[in-house]
């Protein structure tokens, strides 16, 4: 795959038949930039963008569909084929929790950039949104119209969460007014 105009580094994340890679989160950590996949095959890669290298290869009991990295770097949300999500160590995919309350498997995950606040999308049709200074109960259920949470991203500065369903809506929380005020599209 190298012989494509443009292409600096291809790989091959997995050679089992059933393997898809579901996601991808680039990100800065403090030896460059990283890129990480969620796969179908169990497992999460992290890879060195700069220097072409495998970093990591965390395993899991079930498919993950999506992974994101806390600001600070240190903990990774990991969602897949199963109704709780994971909070990982990023040094070593250890679990440091789990989150509970999801009727079905997620897709999505998305952190607030104040490292303290993520978000989990779920076939539910929720997006349910978490502080890590209490996981066992969520700080807002944010209901979909139709179909499951597939996407999902707070905005830079943190002042919105970016909600989508596959059905075509999309919904824009203010973040500011705990989650209570919502446009659609």
């Amino acid at each position: 795959c190298l012989d494509k105009p443009g292409v600096s580094f291809c790989t091959r994340t997995t050679h089992q038949e059933n393997a898809i890679t579901n996601a991808i989160e680039i990100f800065d950590s403090s030896s460059g930039i990283h890129f990480m996949t969620s796969n179908n095959d169990c497992g999460v890669r992290e890879y060195d963008m700069e220097r072409f290298q495998l970093l990591n290869h965390f395993r899991f009991p079930w498919p993950v569909n999506h992974t994101s990295i806390s600001p600070d770097g240190k903990l990774v949300a990991v969602v897949g084929d199963d109704v709780n999500g994971l909070l990982v160590d990023a040094r070593n995919g250890k679990t440091v929790a789990s989150v509970a309350g999801h009727l079905d498997y997620s897709f999505a995950s998305a952190w607030h950039p104040d490292g303290r606040i993520f978000a989990t999308g779920n076939q539910d049709k929720t997006c349910r949104v978490w502080d890590l200074r209490n996981l066992h109960t969520p700080v807002a259920i944010l209901k979909g119209n139709i179909g499951a949470v597939r996407s999902i991203r707070f905005s830079a500065d943190g002042q919105f969460l970016v909600v989508a369903e596959p059905a075509d809506f999309v919904h824009i929380y203010n973040t500011k007014e705990n989650f209570g005020t919502k446009q659609k599209r």
